[in-house]
């Protein structure tokens, strides 16, 4: 019996900042083309060959939002499985990041259009389905380790494993 084969691996990563009113924030960018058009997300994309995670971390915030990380100030929060039955060829895995440092002033790309959030305000109901199962944990200090399955819209969770891991202190 042969397993399945290795699912392509992307990453995401989550800026933090406490804006002037003291409040908690997160970047997230409205994507303007390809998978997740039209959805807000986090800074990202495909491990190119020979490219770690936090290497393709590093590299994928600056292109789409010219933000420079250093790759010691990456938080490893954990990783996602998305599976779409439906259409195979957009199932990846995902590792995920958050970041509190950074240089630069966050700006539009041709990829996505980045906008700070309240961590009170996050728009899920403009994301992928999965983020609300997960993201409010890891935006809090927690990590993630899950699995979702995608329905025949492409769009709606059908299934997903819920092993969520204590926030850190």
């Amino acid at each position: 019996m042969s397993s399945a084969p290795a699912l392509p691996e992307v990453c995401v990563v989550y800026l933090l900042r406490t804006d002037e009113r003291g409040v908690r924030q997160v970047l997230l960018g409205r994507k303007k083309f390809g998978l997740g058009q039209g959805n807000f997300v986090g800074l990202g994309g495909k491990l190119e060959p020979g490219e770690t995670p936090t290497d393709a971390a590093v590299r994928e915030v600056a292109e789409e939002s010219g933000v420079v990380v250093r790759p010691e100030d990456l938080q490893a929060r954990g990783r996602l499985s998305y599976h779409f039955p439906h259409r195979e060829s957009w199932s990846q895995a995902s590792h995920v990041f958050v970041c509190e440092r950074w240089e630069r002033h966050p700006s539009e790309s041709d990829e996505l259009n980045p906008e700070w959030f309240d961590l009170d305000a996050v728009p899920y109901a403009e994301m992928w389905d999965d983020a609300r199962f997960w993201l409010p944990a890891v935006l809090l200090g927690g990590g993630v380790d899950r699995s979702f399955t995608f329905g025949e819209d492409l769009a709606s969770v059908v299934d997903a494993t819920l092993s969520a891991t204590p926030q850190s202190d």
